[in-house]
């Protein structure tokens, strides 16, 4: 084969795996950041059925489910103490 052939085979993929490499993380920001968001409804929706039967409503909205998924339980916490005490 042509050394030429060989060499710019090899330069290609290199670029091609730093390519590659660049763009998976963003992606995996992504979709690290719609999985906590997720998690954030389906934590606010079950706390909103058990809530009912004690009159305790929290609104699931974007910033409530931000909280809830970025920061978890203290996020739950913190919205539960708001709604209670402040609203």
């Amino acid at each position: 084969m042509n050394p030429v052939i060989v060499i710019s085979v090899i330069i290609g993929s290199i670029v091609l795996l730093l390519l590659a490499g660049s763009s998976i993380k963003p992606v995996r920001i992504v979709s690290t950041l719609c999985v906590k968001f997720i998690i954030g409804v389906v934590v606010l929706f079950v706390i909103n059925i058990i809530g009912a039967q004690f009159d305790f409503h929290l609104p699931i909205n974007a910033i409530t489910v931000a909280i809830t998924g970025f920061l978890g339980i203290p996020g739950i916490l913190a919205l539960s103490i708001i709604q209670v005490y402040i609203l």
